[in-house]
């Protein structure tokens, strides 16, 4: 087996770092004085990278519209729209584009803290250093690990499952690289180490802690390398492009450039990879082809969903990757996400109408692909269809849809709709999943 190459990635503390700016190159912070709405929203699209024409292209307005928004020309828009923007602009909180107190524990696309994550916190944070135990064996910590994934997949409230297994896991991998007795036990219990953390960041995401989620992902690379195992390597470049992507459009080439370094090292060793190795990268060229598609690059993300596509074709047709979901099945499912993150409506419906969300094994995933279907019945203009699609992603994975900001941005827009019959339902979902006081 070729021996596994450093991977180059961008850490997000040193995309911060750089030459030295004067104080009439900072933007400025929009909370320092009362700022009105359109000027919040331009300090807020300039700092994610986004040109007016492209935020006024995802709104279906004119370039024109955004600037008088902007400067103040035109009156703040209502509510949907306002949610709208803050879905493009990725903000934590409707305050931080308002400016509305009142707004401040309205989360987006940041969900409410697990009761689980300090423990889990904790445990990250926290090096088994002159503990006595001894270490279980990496053979014996994978089975746990598989168990858990099994387990995160089957349950409903997967944050739970996982965040109750998660403390004594990480614990226990760290303390099996610790006591490794070679050189090959150690790159075992690395690329052990290396899956907690994975496993981890599937409960970290979307959680009130970005340093804690950051400091897995990078942590999980370093495992991964130090294990020289290629599908270790590959999971953690999955999840780290990831972390990128959803940072931002400013991230997006630094998520591109884990993507293709994981990809150019992964893909010499096919033509004898196990099945997992093929998932895998068949998983980080659909990862590609998001973020072409978060790009509006219809052609290159459409061509890197055929890629990704053909991998799966070469897959058992039962076969299922533990960690991305990878497969034959969800190969419709990542189609109905390029639709949507293209904004493709009527696209996205003949998708969704073509996959089979009840062939998607994984609880979580399934509430997923049910909250993309959502999405692209929206941009269609089938709102009732996007409420009854979030109803069976509620049914399927409540903690999926609790902490899914697009979930939360459709459901609260909604709240806002004329027909009295789509606001009740609205607002029993809303409540439901946390939005909207009971």
């Amino acid at each position: 087996m070729k021996r596994a190459s450093a991977i180059p990635w961008q850490c997000p503390v040193a995309q911060r770092r750089g030459k030295a700016v004067s104080s009439e190159d900072v933007t400025p912070d929009p909370y320092a004085e009362p700022l009105a709405f359109g000027q919040r929203m331009q300090l807020l699209r300039e700092r994610r990278g986004i040109p007016r024409t492209v935020l006024a292209g995802l709104l279906g307005m004119s370039p024109s519209w955004v600037k008088q928004i902007e400067n103040g020309r035109l009156q703040t828009p209502k509510l949907p729209m306002i949610l709208r923007i803050a879905e493009i602009l990725r903000v934590r909180s409707l305050s931080e584009l308002t400016g509305n107190a009142a707004h401040g524990e309205l989360m987006l696309f940041v969900g409410p803290g697990h009761a689980r994550l300090p423990a889990v916190a904790a445990a990250v944070n926290t090096f088994p250093a002159g503990t006595d135990r001894a270490a279980p064996a990496p053979a014996h910590l994978a089975a746990r690990l598989a168990s858990a994934w099994t387990a995160r997949h089957e349950a409903k409230n997967h944050r739970e499952v996982i965040g109750k297994l998660l403390p004594d896991l990480i614990h226990d991998a760290q303390l099996a690289v610790r006591q490794a007795d070679s050189a090959l036990d150690r790159r075992a219990a690395q690329a052990v180490l290396s899956e907690v953390y994975a496993l981890s960041q599937f409960f970290l995401a979307y959680q009130p802690d970005s340093s804690l989620l950051w400091r897995v992902a990078e942590r999980g690379m370093v495992a991964a390398q130090e294990s020289e195992d290629p599908h270790a390597i590959g999971v953690a470049a999955w999840l780290t492009a990831q972390a990128h992507r959803d940072s931002g459009a400013t991230h997006y080439d630094a998520a591109d450039a884990v993507t293709l370094a994981a990809l150019a090292h992964l893909e010499p060793l096919l033509p004898d990879a196990p099945d997992d190795v093929l998932a895998i990268v068949g998983a980080l060229e659909f990862e590609a082809g998001y973020t072409a598609a978060r790009r509006g690059d219809t052609g290159s993300a459409w061509g890197w969903w055929d890629k990704a596509r053909k991998k799966a074709q070469r897959l058992p047709g039962d076969y299922y990757h533990p960690v991305t979901s990878f497969s034959r099945a969800i190969m419709g499912a990542h189609a109905v996400t390029v639709a949507v993150e293209l904004h493709a409506g009527g696209e996205s419906v003949r998708q969704a109408a073509a996959a089979d969300a009840t062939t998607i094994k994984s609880r979580p995933r399934r509430a997923r692909h049910r909250i993309e279907e959502a999405r692209g019945y929206q941009l269609d203009g089938q709102p009732e269809a996007a409420l009854a699609t979030l109803d069976k992603a509620f049914e399927a994975a409540p903690e999926t849809i609790r902490y899914n900001g697009y979930a939360r941005r459709i459901v609260l827009e909604e709240t806002e709709a004329k027909s009295p019959e789509r606001r009740r339902r609205a607002a029993e979902l809303a409540v439901k999943i946390g939005v909207l006081a009971a």
